[in-house]
């Protein structure tokens, strides 16, 4: 049995993500994702006011009149949700933690995808598969798919992006749409996330707290390196000491940002004290444009 808190918070997320997703997500998310899986139908003769970029050359240059490209939208997309619920998520210095907000930004593009009749899958995952739904369409599978990212307790406290990144390539045999969810703390991962972010249309939406960059005095403190694994000692009651930590911390989130940058991988920064609202839709936004 679920238990009743757990329902309960279930429907305080369905209330409010089915409003944002009612006036705000579900056009944006249309306009960007829906076209994206186009399938060549036939060639007609081109007529006045057609998009001149449809054109067929080869078709034209044969016939020695303008023949320009049909397209069919392909009937419904397949949107993963690959959930980080490691131990790094029970992390928050405001209100929500890490692991708070992601179920709810999760809740809003599940429910986004099914507004536009896509189905929807996740893959929950520590440094091993938590666990895995299989993609399907509707409310009754998105209220599922919210209720295990609320109650699915890791047996795993580590992170593996690799493991859950080379999982998604076994399971999806079809381009999709691909949202992790993750602080992305771990190393090892960027040879699968390039092939990933090739085969499909991966976004990143990075979750992070202030106080991990703005170290606070709190005494000798232990803090674990996310690249290496290794974990050493810092005071910071010294400012000299938190000041290196802070840089090294910035230095290691720029050099993530170039990287993404490079391979043209979609990246969403979200403060946990922030309303994730805003950095989603100027991403969707800017999507937009681009497409």
């Amino acid at each position: 049995m679920i238990p009743r808190q757990i329902l309960q918070k279930v429907k305080q997320i369905e209330i409010r993500t089915r409003g944002l997703v009612n006036d705000l997500f579900g056009g944006e998310y249309h306009s960007i994702f829906k076209g994206r899986g186009m399938t060549f139908s036939e060639v007609r003769e081109y007529q006045p006011g057609d998009d001149i970029r449809l054109i067929d050359w080869n078709v034209t240059a044969r016939t020695g009149s303008p023949f320009i490209k049909v397209f069919e939208e392909e009937r419904e997309l397949t949107v993963y949700l690959l959930v980080d619920i490691s131990a790094s998520g029970d992390f928050g210095s405001g209100q929500q933690l890490k692991r708070e907000i992601g179920a709810e930004i999760a809740a809003v593009l599940g429910f986004s995808a099914i507004k536009n009749n896509d189905k929807v899958g996740l893959i929950l995952f520590s440094d091993k598969i938590e666990k895995y739904v299989v993609p399907k369409k509707g409310k009754t599978h998105v209220l599922r798919v919210i209720r295990e990212l609320l109650y699915t307790e890791p047996e795993q406290s580590g992170t593996s992006l690799k493991n859950a990144l080379d999982y998604l390539l076994k399971v999806s045999k079809r381009k999709s749409v691909v949202f992790i969810i993750s602080d992305f703390l771990d190393q090892n991962y960027w040879p699968s996330l390039k092939v990933v972010n090739r085969k499909h249309d991966l976004i990143g939406i990075q979750l992070y707290d202030p106080a991990e960059t703005d170290i606070p005095d709190m005494g000798l403190a232990k803090v674990e390196d996310p690249e290496t694994g290794e974990s050493f000692w810092v005071d910071t009651s010294s400012k000299a000491a938190r000041n290196r930590l802070r840089k090294d911390i910035q230095n290691r989130h720029e050099k993530f940002k170039k990287e993404t940058r490079k391979i043209g991988f979609d990246l969403i920064p979200v403060a946990t004290n922030q309303d994730f609202v805003e950095p989603l839709m100027s991403f969707f936004k800017k999507r937009e444009k681009r497409h």
